[in-house]
């Protein structure tokens, strides 16, 4: 057995181990973790706009020779190379980003051109990178332009074998032309793409007016332009605002319209008349980060819930361009109505969060605001082209020593050959005998006698004043901030050529429209009025049939199961259903199940106590009045309209101690004027209506007094009219007692026997 005990010249490994407090050796470990997470994995370069993975992805397909002109190869190559030799991450997350940069409907402006299947608008994801072919494009060119002209630092990768740029130097402002989105530890980006030719007109005028004031800059650069197009609805003061902090958020709605005009306008009514006075709406454009198949499933979904009832079907007849159809119910429909109730219930308006959160040159991260992102912007190009123009002047520093030297061996040519020729060492007496360097020297001695022409020399003369003329112009462009700001707007503007506004690939698709005052509207008026018959089980089934059918229809119900409420409503109702605890929960007649089988429990519908029971179902009446009383005999009357409730979970009304239930719960008609109330004890009191307070919640006030047991029943009556029940049997005939003046008193009496023949139960029916 080997001996694991340390040589003396071997370290004892227990030797490193430190003590330290474990709050502190896992803060230091976590904020290293989250340093590199912001640093090096999710927040954007504001020079490049390019997070880490985005930038090996575009170096790598360059070190491949994946140019816009050259062939296609496999996504599987170009995803092999990055995660073997710049990015050591899963293979999914980089073809995932790869992805991503060649979706035209998630870049503005892609950076890799796709060959297969990249994905679509529906959500549907790309096919495996095995099948798929990729290249750059002509943006990411440029993006990477003047990466050999020594205007950025090169850093080894993770192994150390090869070399990445820290960032692509191009003059392309991707930050803002394709934004990026993050999640990084305890901060996060999200900034929207934008038109180029309004990023480069709001930096021109920042490069001639360092002291331009924000709002000056917002008169070119008016907002998001989205790859998906669609219509930003906020105003123009709330954009500015948004973009001086940094942060904000931007509405955006899909576009309804048919098409584009003659001047390549939106016609943006999006109504599509049919014959016979009918029409249908159509949506060619959506939301920026919408998948087409979820919004075509939310609309569905409305149509089938109800929810929507103007609406009678949605179809999907895109093709490469969307366009989604909206059938309405009727020709009568306001298209308007159509739309805001779209806009509300569905992701056709959505929001998207502004929060230009960047890593600046320092590699530090923050928000900027609009124009300090810009100056931030410049001072790197600016920085690039100086350090370009420092590069250049080295090129032509050596190649303008090694002209003069090319120069004396012409004028002295004779001479050279014959050192050459005689001579065992030529190099030492060349350079003693012309005053040369060593490099010319070397250089002479390895000229190829075809260049030995008289021609060649005056080439060479003629590209000596060249690179003195460059050399000049560069010199004075290092020397002079003016000329380096000129330079700068230059380039921006051949730039701006490129993508104008009259290039497809610059024309704005979104469009900047402040929105309408939303119009206020109740959706319950869009429910179809039907009628329905309500039906309620002793275990708390509800259904809905339709028509008013008979309540006493033989309705089928589960195995020991059976009959507890049935009423007739409208669709269009809030039934209002109280609990024996004292709750009260509203539902929709509309959003109750079909008859056809035994219903739903209420349960799943609403949050109900399941110690509690349905004492009442009784369909909302705008305006009226239910009495509400305990079987300690204590009540009062309270507003239909204070009783209903917003979520499942109910709301209390009446307040209830232990043993204490709500057992009453009646509709006072408008033309009653006073209150019946039994008690177990067989005592009946009738008393003015107006004694009873009306309260939106609490116990009320003592109904009738009771020595032993509490109330039976209580009901409301017109006096005049007398008091009604049921004789027993099955006749289904009604007595009525007109004289009811032995048993009016004041509220909370004790009360007298009640008529002769009034029901054993102590129900008034």
């Amino acid at each position: 057995m080997a001996n694991d005990t340390p040589t003396r010249d071997e370290p004892d490994p227990f030797d490193s181990i430190v003590d330290a407090p474990f709050d502190a050796a896992l803060s230091e470990r976590y904020l290293v973790y989250a340093l590199s997470t912001i640093t090096a994995r999710s927040l954007p370069d504001l020079r490049d706009g390019l997070k880490p993975v985005h930038r090996r992805l575009l170096w790598a397909m360059r070190q491949l020779k994946l140019n816009p002109t050259d062939a296609f190869k496999k996504s599987a190559r170009v995803v092999g190379d990055v995660i073997g030799k710049y990015h050591p991450h899963g293979d999914a997350s980089v073809y995932d980003a790869m992805v991503r940069l060649a979706q035209d409907f998630a870049l503005r402006y892609p950076l890799v051109e796709g060959q297969g299947n990249f994905g679509n608008i529906d959500g549907d994801n790309a096919a495996a990178y095995r099948y798929t072919e990729a290249r750059l494009t002509a943006t990411a060119a440029r993006l990477m332009a003047g990466l050999e002209e020594g205007t950025v630092d090169f850093h080894p990768t993770y192994n150390g074998e090869e070399e990445e740029p820290e960032i692509f130097p191009g003059m392309f402002p991707n930050l803002l032309a394709n934004g990026s989105t993050g999640i990084a530890v305890g901060m996060a980006t999200s900034i929207p793409s934008h038109n180029v030719a309004e990023i480069v007109d709001a930096t021109l005028m920042l490069i001639d007016n360092p002291h331009v004031e924000h709002h000056q800059l917002m008169e070119v650069f008016h907002g998001p332009d989205f790859a998906t197009g669609g219509v930003v609805v906020d105003s123009a003061a709330a954009l500015s605002q948004a973009y001086a902090t940094g942060k904000g958020a931007i509405r955006v709605r899909g576009r309804f319209s048919t098409g584009r005009d003659e001047a390549g306008n939106w016609e943006d009514s999006g109504i599509e008349r049919l014959g016979g006075g009918q029409w249908q709406l159509v949506i060619s454009e959506i939301p920026y980060m919408v998948a087409k198949g979820k919004l075509i499933e939310q609309i569905a979904a409305l149509i089938a819930d109800k929810k929507l009832p103007i609406l009678e079907d949605v179809r999907d007849e895109s093709d490469t361009a969307i366009r989604i159809v909206l059938v309405p119910k009727s020709r009568n429909v306001d298209p308007d109505l159509l739309k805001e109730s779209l806009y509300r219930l569905t992701e056709l308006e959505s929001r998207f969060s502004l929060n230009l959160n960047v890593l600046d040159a320092r590699r530090t991260p923050g928000v900027l605001g609009l124009k300090l992102l810009l100056q931030e912007w410049v001072i790197a190009q600016i920085d690039i082209l100086v350090r370009r123009a420092t590069h250049r002047l080295d090129k032509i520093a050596n190649r303008l020593e090694l002209l003069g030297g090319y120069i004396i061996a012409y004028l002295n040519l004779d001479r050279i050959i014959e050192i050459i020729r005689t001579e065992d060492e030529p190099k030492p007496v060349m350079i003693a005998e012309f005053e040369l360097t060593d490099r010319q020297a070397e250089a002479i001695l390895n000229m190829r006698l075809r260049s030995l022409r008289k021609l060649e020399e005056m080439e060479l003369r003629r590209e000596r004043d060249a690179l003195l003329a460059e050399q000049d112009d560069l010199n004075k462009l290092l020397e002079s901030p003016a000329r380096q700001r000129t330079r700068l707007k230059r380039d921006l503007v051949a730039l701006r050529k490129d993508y104008g506004p009259d290039t497809p690939l610059g024309r704005r698709r979104t469009t900047l429209a402040e929105a309408a005052p939303t119009r206020e509207f109740n959706m319950d008026a869009m429910i179809e009025k039907e009628p329905v018959t309500v039906i309620v089980s002793q275990r708390s089934w509800i259904r809905a049939a339709k028509g008013h059918v008979p309540l006493d229809g033989d309705f089928k119900f589960k195995e020991g199961d059976g009959p507890a409420f049935a009423l007739h409503a409208q669709t269009t109702d809030k039934l209002l259903i109280a609990l024996d605890n004292g709750r009260f929960y509203t539902i929709g007649a509309d959003k109750l199940p079909g008859a056809r089988g035994f219903g739903e429990p209420i349960r799943t519908m609403l949050d109900i106590d399941p110690d509690a029971q349905i004492i009442a179902v009784v369909p909302h009446r705008a305006g009226g009045q239910l009495l509400l009383a305990a079987n300690t005999g204590r009540g009062f009357a309270a507003e239909m309209d204070e009783l209903l409730a917003e979520t499942r979970k109910g709301r209390t009304v009446v307040s209830t101690k232990p043993g204490v239930k709500l057992t009453v719960v009646r509709e006072i008609a408008p033309e009653h004027d006073h209150v019946a109330v039994i008690g177990d004890n067989r005592k009946l009191v009738v008393f003015a209506l107006n004694e009873v307070p009306v309260l939106a919640k609490g116990q009320g006030v003592t109904l009738q007094r009771y020595r032993d047991g509490g109330m039976a029943d209580a009901i409301t009556l017109r006096l005049e009219d007398g008091m009604s029940w049921p004789m027993g049997g099955d006749s289904g005939r009604t007595r009525t007692e007109k004289d009811l003046l032995p048993w009016k008193v004041a509220r909370g009496a004790a009360g007298r026997l009640p008529p002769s023949g009034f029901p054993r139960d102590n129900k008034f029916g």
